[in-house]
């Protein structure tokens, strides 16, 4: 009986350490690689406030111009940068309205 004991002990031991090297191989998912020690790669950085809401975001557009955004604590006000835009640094209200611009809009002088 004390036979029996130490061969069942042992094979649910070693099979237990199979099962459990195995499991890596196949139910962990695969870690992503590091991104290089100099640098980080991204299409889009967002600053949220404590409420989860977006207040300023460097990325690319649909276009694939770059720009950056910094909006105002009650979302009234955004200043954007953007070298791809004609109007490359503008600040605009909520309803759309440009109250500062670089340069000027055409005809506004």
């Amino acid at each position: 009986m004390h036979k029996h004991l130490l061969l069942l002990c042992t094979a649910a031991f070693l099979g237990g350490v199979l099962g459990g090297a195995l499991s890596v191989q196949w139910l962990v998912p695969k870690s992503v690689e590091a991104q290089s020690p100099n640098g980080v790669n991204a299409e889009e950085f967002l600053l949220l406030d404590a409420k989860g809401k977006a207040r300023a975001g460097l990325g690319l557009d649909a276009k694939g111009e770059v720009g950056l955004v910094l909006r105002s604590k009650d979302g009234n006000r955004t200043l954007t940068l953007s070298p791809d835009d004609p109007l490359v640094i503008k600040l605009v209200e909520r309803g759309g309205r440009i109250l500062w611009s670089v340069p000027e809009p055409l005809g506004k002088n």
